[in-house]
């Protein structure tokens, strides 16, 4: 019952056009992101599908920038991007100021732009291993061939 409610009323409707394949809005927003942060440089984009071993989230997007400067420009390449593609706007922000890792949480997606030392230092692919690796390139491919 619960799962049908928050479909209902979490679901934000389709923009898609008739001829366009239904996305996940969950793993669309991801995508969105992950391109988002291509866009800016960023480098060893990961997009995992963490809804199977985690409540927390559907997808994470694991990015890392080489500077506090490229950290910030990713995140608001994402905001921007989210914001005027999908609608979305994040349920809340952490570590903006300081630019080493930023947190960019919407509720369903989580992502996290990191400097290199703090990807390497708290690992979170290693944490997070067990889910699933989501192939951006298959996906875009899928994607022409079903228009």
């Amino acid at each position: 019952m619960f799962d049908q409610a928050k479909t209902q009323y979490d679901s934000p409707s389709s923009n898609s056009a008739p001829n366009q394949p239904e996305l996940d809005q969950s793993l669309a927003a991801a995508l969105v992101a992950a391109q988002a942060a291509e866009d800016r440089k960023a480098e060893e984009i990961l997009t995992l599908k963490v809804s199977e071993v985690s409540y927390l989230a559907d997808y994470f997007v694991i990015a890392t920038g080489f500077s506090t400067v490229q950290v910030r420009a990713i995140y608001q390449a994402i905001l921007q991007s989210l914001e005027s593609e999908l609608e979305r706007v994040p349920v809340s922000v952490e570590g903006q100021r300081e630019g080493a890792w930023i947190l960019i949480d919407y509720g369903d997606v989580v992502i996290h732009i990191l400097l290199p030392e703090e990807r390497e230092f708290y690992n979170l692919e290693a944490f997070w291993g067990h889910a699933e690796q989501i192939d951006r390139t298959s996906i875009q491919i899928e994607m022409r061939s079903q228009q």
